[in-house]
């Protein structure tokens, strides 16, 4: 098992599936996670960006599937957008796995009830005792996110507590909503 710190960055999830098809249009893509796995890779951080199935209908054994390809030891900083971070912290809580950092960007886990891939995807109880197993849990958030994404975070933090980070402008962390794919808040708190 290797001791040397690495990053897995999990992209959030696609609206359809023909925003997916369009490699442009792609999350893993077209936002901030491919500028920020280059600039840890810089850095002497292996850093990886896996690409979920199916990211438009999410299944927790399909993404679980996906991210078990990957090595996650104790050194190991997890980072989600949107979708991917209720998917992250199921996972932790199920697996028991100890992490270094787990850092969730504009963390989602509202939902309207009505998509049954959506209900069983949010559908469970986050396990208060992720907290004794990472060392640190950051969240990114923004002053205008909407208010589900706002709700979403207070559901998170309210069981697994961590450090807010609150930025002006970036609503729910697309670069479409702020012009750019670079992520230097991020970045430095990997680092």
């Amino acid at each position: 098992m290797s001791t040397q710190k690495n990053c897995i960055i999990v992209h959030g999830c696609e609206y359809n599936e023909q925003n997916s098809v369009k490699l442009a249009q792609r999350t893993v893509e077209n936002h901030w996670t491919v500028w920020v796995r280059e600039e840890l890779i810089v850095r002497g951080i292996p850093a990886q960006t896996p690409l979920l199935p199916r990211s438009w209908a999410p299944k927790y054994e399909a993404f679980k599937s996906e991210l078990e390809k990957y090595e996650v030891t104790e050194h190991t900083i997890l980072v989600g957008h949107s979708c991917s971070c209720a998917f992250l912290v199921r996972w932790l809580g199920e697996t028991r796995k100890k992490i270094a950092k787990l850092v969730l960007v504009a963390p989602w886990k509202v939902f309207d009830g009505t998509d049954a891939d959506r209900v069983s995807f949010y559908s469970y109880d986050i396990d208060p005792t992720i907290v004794d197993k990472v060392g640190e849990i950051i969240m990114f958030t923004a002053d205008n996110e909407s208010d589900d994404g706002k709700k979403s975070l207070q559901i998170f933090h309210n069981v697994l507590g961590g450090k807010i980070i609150s930025l002006d402008g970036r609503g729910h962390y697309r670069t479409s909503q702020w012009q750019s794919s670079a992520f230097p808040e991020l970045v430095e708190v990997i680092t």
